[in-house]
């Protein structure tokens, strides 16, 4: 469960919060991923109130309680506060009228204050509650740039993940994560990797042990997190499986309600996988960019072989 603690301690240096009193609510759970400001709230209309948001007030918050009578501005204050609340921050550097203060000490509500104008603190609350509140798991496998395209490379133990992934090292990609590959869905529109803190640019090679690869090939070698676009699986070559030589099917994998692109790739020795990995790097960019190399040979032999069915009826 996220707290306000949590919040605080990871992002409060970003939203320049300062406590100001009720320290002892720090553990309130924060259950849901938004933000917002009271507005027709403090004028009494509680209809369809969303509770269990972090509060934030701002410039007009501010003065229209300054010109309430002191015992309408408490009421009020009590109205807003009376529902579940993890925590209150005020925006502007603006100091809390003591009535939010002392029913935020009473009702063990942490009450903040940060410099930022009202919407840009919104606005970075939303992102980073949001982020926080991500669907995530840890998947197997190492996760590299090639081209600009996030690739995912899974597969059995030993089958020469790494070793791959060393090979589009050398060759100027870079690594985002070795072995355990953290994945978060993003926005709900894609799905990002990124590394433990503790391996962080490293990589655990056999028969050599553990490198950091910013420090053998330099920081340009390396990148804290990347979007997956692509899945590819390496398995040990196996005469009795049949593998796409044409690439029509295209074929996908659900990573946390995402559908990616999947590749099955065969390895035996005398096979060049880091160039192949590229070679599907670069195909799948330009399947995004419209180009479908196999579609476009599809179709260019169903136009021969109508043209040949033509000419051979007319004879």
């Amino acid at each position: 469960m996220y707290t306000v603690y949590e919040l605080k301690e990871i992002h409060g240096e970003r939203l320049s919060l300062k406590l100001i009193s009720g320290e002892k609510g720090l553990r309130r759970p924060i259950k849901v991923p938004e933000a917002h400001r009271p507005g027709l709230m403090l004028a009494g209309f509680i209809k369809s109130h969303a509770g269990k948001r972090i509060v934030v007030f701002g410039k007009l918050e501010l003065e229209y309680l300054q010109d309430l009578k002191p015992e309408v501005r408490l009421e009020r204050l009590e109205m807003l506060l009376s529902f579940p609340t993890p925590a209150v921050i005020v925006a502007r550097g603006y100091k809390p009228p003591e009535e939010l203060k002392q029913i935020c000490s009473e009702k063990v509500i942490p009450l903040f204050t940060s410099p930022l104008r009202t919407m840009p603190l919104l606005n970075n609350l939303t992102i980073l509650l949001a982020e926080a509140f991500s669907p995530q798991i840890t998947c197997h496998g190492t996760l590299v740039e090639v081209f600009g395209v996030g690739v995912l490379i899974q597969g059995d133990s030993s089958v020469g993940k790494s070793e791959t992934a060393l090979g589009l090292i050398e060759r100027g990609h870079r690594l985002i994560a070795d072995d355990s590959v953290r994945v978060k869905k993003k926005e709900e529109k894609y799905v990002e990797g990124s590394c433990a803190p503790l391996t962080k640019h490293h990589m655990e090679i056999r028969g050599i042990g553990i490198i950091n690869i910013a420090h053998l090939y330099g920081a340009v070698c390396v990148r804290d997190s990347k979007s997956i676009d692509i899945v590819v699986k390496l398995e040990l070559w196996d005469d009795s499986h049949y593998y796409d030589r044409i690439g029509l099917e295209e074929k996908t994998i659900d990573i946390l309600g995402m559908d990616l692109p999947f590749h099955l790739l065969p390895v035996k020795p005398g096979r060049d996988v880091v160039l192949l990995l590229e070679t599907i790097a670069l195909n799948h960019r330009l399947k995004n960019m419209g180009y479908h190399s196999a579609l476009e040979f599809h179709n260019k032999l169903t136009e021969t072989m109508h043209g040949r069915n033509r000419r051979k009826i007319k004879n």
